[in-house]
């Protein structure tokens, strides 16, 4: 695994999802004291790798069609 590649990602990816609407919409979640914090955290983490891996699968079949 290449480090330098994977903490240049990982610091995009983080700073881009600081106060975007899906850090909001948990938040709302969160917020209402009724709610399973752990439920909410599940669902939000499983649902960024699911649209992450999206983007992964679609940047490497775009990668096959297009010439960087």
């Amino acid at each position: 695994m290449d480090l330098r590649l994977f903490a240049t990602v990982f610091a995009t990816v983080f700073v881009a999802e600081l106060g975007d609407k899906t850090q909001l919409a948990t938040v709302l979640y969160a917020a209402d004291g009724q709610n399973p914090k752990l439920t909410i955290f599940l669902a939000s983490a499983t649902a960024l790798v699911l649209s992450t891996a999206i983007g992964v699968a679609a940047g490497g079949a775009l990668s096959q069609v297009v010439s960087p």
